[in-house]
């Protein structure tokens, strides 16, 4: 799950919520929504490859 920052850059989340603290996992913070999107793709594809 990726967000727009105030700041002009994107931060992507983990999907589920913490069950202890209710938020969501900071997993990366990004200048571009590409770059983002391509870190997305490699947690992914990480998770799978075990």
């Amino acid at each position: 799950m990726i967000r727009k920052l105030p700041s002009g850059g994107y931060r992507l989340y983990s999907r589920k919520k913490n069950q202890k603290t209710g938020k969501r996992r900071n997993l990366g913070t990004f200048k571009t929504l590409v770059a983002a999107q391509k870190h997305e793709r490699e947690v992914q594809y990480f998770k799978r490859a075990g």
